[in-house]
């Protein structure tokens, strides 16, 4: 994917979703490259994120490794979670970079367009993992059964959540609704504020 977006009213949901749709599957098979320029870098970057989270998680969840692996997987998943919430913070100043100025009264959404996209990301994940379970030849067939279930409840809630995006998108180009950046400021991560660290010097 190679179009440079510029402009906010450009912005295709459709195209987000197959971008983190293809990019679930393909890095399945082959290590992470950046393909996408502007805007669908930084939505890359984010899915990618979560994509190495999702199996830290994973594998932060074994009992038969030793309290080692474990350990190193836990730092994976803060490290990993410390870029993830970086890269909302950079999607979120592309859009506000390009937002109307917004008046005083401006109705102003409780999630920015970051946090909708990152949701839309571990959907993507959820799918691609849940349908796998679905179609799993040595699982129980009522537990493959339950699996479909909830594939078809994550595709609704996917559906759904990008049809909000598109709308929040529209209002916001239109000037009728506002967001604010939200940094996270993780304190954990960092020496001088997580007094468990700087207690210990």
């Amino acid at each position: 994917m190679s179009e440079q977006i510029d402009r906010l009213e450009d912005v295709d949901v459709p195209q987000l979703l197959a971008l983190q749709e293809r990019k679930t599957d393909e890095w399945h098979r082959t290590s992470y490259t950046a393909s996408a320029t502007g805007l669908f870098k930084l939505i890359e970057e984010e899915h990618h994120c979560n994509f190495e989270l999702w199996h830290e998680e994973d594998r932060a969840r074994r009992d038969d490794q030793g309290f080692e692996f474990v350990y190193r997987a836990k730092r994976n998943i803060d490290q990993w979670n410390q870029r993830r919430n970086d890269c909302i913070e950079r999607i979120d100043a592309w859009f506000a970079e390009r937002s109307p100025t917004f008046h005083a009264g401006t109705p102003m959404n409780s999630e920015t367009p970051g946090m909708i996209i990152d949701r839309l990301s571990i959907l993507a994940l959820k799918n691609y993992h849940m349908a796998e379970e679905a179609e799993r030849a040595d699982a129980p067939g009522a537990q493959r059964a339950r699996c479909q279930e909830k594939l078809s409840v994550i595709c609704r809630q996917r559906s759904d959540l990008a049809k909000a995006l598109g709308e929040m998108l529209a209002a916001i180009a239109r000037g009728t609704r506002g967001f604010r950046l939200y940094y996270q400021f993780k304190m954990y991560n960092d020496p001088a504020l997580n007094p468990e660290l700087y207690r210990r010097r």
